[in-house]
């Protein structure tokens, strides 16, 4: 497909070719169509040319969704340790630190109170940019307490899932947490609290076992990877082909396992009218 916003071709000398400053222009995973990066960055990284949605900063998604981009921040506090002192090449520690570094979060999970078009709601968010996303002690706490809170204070729970699955430096603890934030998400269900499940790409391993599923309203981003084990895995074990367009979002409406495929560019106004429906007391 042609773009509006492709580049022109080049045919001057190289030895005349002028450099324009690194991300001045973007190129769509999918389509390759290239744009200046201030038009990915206006339509909140959603390729104008394919509608291909590409990975979208916490802080996005609170200025998509959240009225004035607000979050009453809960648990910030809650650092991981390394209990089992593990070191693949490098210390655990070590790993955390540089993710913190990079992503100016404490976790790969920041959770909270705030608003999406006046309807109060406990909002989280998966920073998939922190170690994958991956789910260990402190994430798997930060969402039983956001459901626990919730409960509480009978909020609906909006939560954005974006995860490689549980995470291996701490073994067995990891694990724990599927079961930990299922029972919690039971307490909000028992008080007859509406979750939405809102997953995006990639939704995998040990998230995608436990809670993802488990909305009253299941969400999914269009062409998102949603699943427990890779597509790759499952072929080399089973030893033959998977279908066409396997764990997509798109096959997994087809077989009833999401509710809902919505554009993030509509998923505000989806969410409003949602909350508006299922959020009478």
């Amino acid at each position: 497909m042609s773009s509006q916003w492709a580049s022109p071709k080049v045919t001057a000398d190289a030895s005349k070719k002028k450099s324009v400053g690194k991300g001045v222009f973007r190129k769509c995973d999918k389509c390759g169509a290239t744009m200046p990066a201030e038009v990915f960055e206006a339509n909140f990284e959603v390729c104008p040319e394919c509608d291909q949605h590409h990975k979208l900063s916490a802080k996005r998604w609170r200025e998509l969704l959240l009225d004035e981009g607000k979050l009453e921040r809960w648990d910030e506090a809650l650092v991981p340790c390394d209990p089992l002192e593990f070191t693949d090449g490098k210390r655990y520690t070590d790993r955390v630190a540089a993710a913190q570094k990079a992503t100016g979060a404490s976790e790969a999970i920041e959770t909270g109170c705030g608003a999406i078009n006046g309807e109060p709601v406990a909002y989280g968010a998966f920073l998939f940019a922190f170690m994958g996303g991956s789910m260990g002690s402190v994430v798997g706490e930060k969402i039983a307490r956001l459901f626990e809170r919730a409960t509480e204070k009978r909020l609906p729970v909006v939560l954005l899932q974006s995860s490689g699955g549980a995470r291996m430096q701490e073994g067995i603890l990891s694990l724990m947490q599927m079961a930990k934030t299922v029972a919690a998400l039971e307490k909000l269900r028992a008080a007859g609290i509406p979750f939405f499940s809102i997953m995006l790409h990639p939704t995998t391993g040990g998230v995608a076992a436990s809670i993802a599923f488990l909305g009253d309203i299941n969400i999914a981003e269009p062409g998102a990877l949603i699943g427990f084990a890779g597509p790759r895995v499952i072929e080399t074990t089973l030893r033959q082909k998977l279908p066409e367009g396997f764990q997509r979002s798109e096959f997994l409406m087809t077989h009833g396992m999401v509710d809902q495929i919505v554009s993030r560019l509509e998923l505000r106004e989806r969410l409003t009218v949602l909350l508006r429906h299922l959020s009478r007391r």
